[in-house]
Formats: C-alpha cells, structure tokens, sequence
C-alpha cells in the first residue's frame, strides 16, 4: 500500500470515529517525531502494538478486502499483567475481513454503530478445515445455534461472543453505511494468533511516497 492512502485512510478514520461520538486516546495524534526518544514513557504501548493498524490482507484492493483499526489497550503474556484488549475497527459496505479463527483468544465483537455487520460462521476441525457442524454461540448473552456456513447480522448495539477456533468472516451489509465495530477480548497477538483458512499477508508493504502523518503499531521500533 501507498503510504499517501494509508495517511487517506487513517484521516477519514479520525473523521468518523468523530461523527460516531467516539473518542481516541491523546498518543493516537501524534506525529511521528514526537515519538523519538519516548520508549521509556510508552513501552506498553510499543511492546503491546497499540495504536494505528491496517491491512489489504496482500490482495492490494483495500476496500475491497480490508480493516482498519485502533488498539485502544492490549496485554502481553511475557512482559504484564494485563490479560485484556480492546480495538475500535471501521468496516466499510462488503468490505471483507477473510475467514479466521483464533488459537488462543476469545473475543467479543459489537456493533457500536452505523451500518450492521455481517458474520459468516463455521466450526473448524483439527486439520484446520470446515465442519459440517452447528456453531453453538451467544449473542449479547443469548444461546444461539447457527447452521455451519450460516450468518448473523449484528445491528448497532448488538455484540457476538466468539470462542477459540470458530471460523468467522465479516463485512459491512450492502446500503447500510460504514460500520463502528468494537472488539473486547483477551490479549491478541497478531504476530501467531491468527489462523486464516486461506493465506493472508497480515501487515502491509508500504511505499514511501510521501511521509507518514500517524505511524502504525508494527513501526514503532523505526521510531522510538
């Protein structure tokens, strides 16, 4: 990715977590250089990878098959105590997020508002495939049971808690507007955590065309 559609990206991100009422920590505005000399002050916030965070999962079409995001708060297992994380995501119309699950963390996904979120669904066996089995869940507290393969549809306000090693894919339901999407779990690691049922390139290659106005979490080392 271009580092002026990155920049693009993460100006328009700020636009509407405003117009949603919902508000980032100061550090989120930082300019890179204000970051020089910080490591001290902010290894939480380095070591845990917070902050600003996008991918094309490698295809190069963004909107097409993408996530921007904003770690709010992480732990990690070698370095605090802290056994939570919180991210805020912006997830446009049919805008895909591939199918994956997660080895090691159970997360809660909300509609904080906008358009509904789509969710497809599948029980994973232990070669890592489909199964042909029902996802047994709960939605905002609320047992459900979902055919494999199967949808649901989170508008505003609605959560779906999902355990360990349940495939899920998402995207923001065609003429419904971008999507406010908040994530609660345990500590994520993005760098092992992630097993996505077809290959993905998780973080982006970025070209250099102009200078970055806000560094993402996988830069701070150039940084700090």
């Amino acid at each position: 990715m271009k580092r002026s559609e990155i920049n693009n990206l993460i100006r328009s991100s700020i636009e509407f977590f405003d117009k949603m009422n919902f508000r980032l920590p100061p550090w989120a505005f930082r300019k890179p250089e204000e970051w020089k000399g910080q490591y001290d002050s902010c290894s939480e916030i380095a070591d845990n990878m917070l902050g600003w965070d996008l991918t094309d999962f490698g295809f190069g079409e963004f909107h097409r098959c993408g996530l921007i995001l904003f770690t709010i708060r992480n732990g990690n297992f070698k370095s605090d105590k802290k056994p939570y994380a919180e991210k805020i995501m912006i997830v446009e119309e049919l805008q895909e997020t591939p199918m994956h699950f997660h080895w090691n963390k159970m997360e809660d996904i909300i509609n904080r508002g906008g358009g509904n979120l789509v969710i497809e669904l599948y029980n994973s066996d232990n070669e890592g495939g489909f199964t042909n089995t029902p996802v047994i869940l709960k939605t905002d507290g609320i047992l459900r049971k979902v055919d494999a393969g199967g949808i649901i549809i989170l508008t505003p306000g609605e959560s779906i808690c999902l355990e360990q090693g349940v495939y899920h894919r998402f995207f923001g339901e065609k003429g419904k507007g971008r999507v406010l999407v908040g994530e609660v779990s345990a500590v994520n690691d993005d760098t092992s955590d992630n097993r996505f049922f077809k290959p993905v390139g998780r973080f982006p290659e970025i070209i250099e065309d102009e200078k970055p106005v806000h560094i993402l979490a996988s830069e701070y080392s150039k940084y700090l």
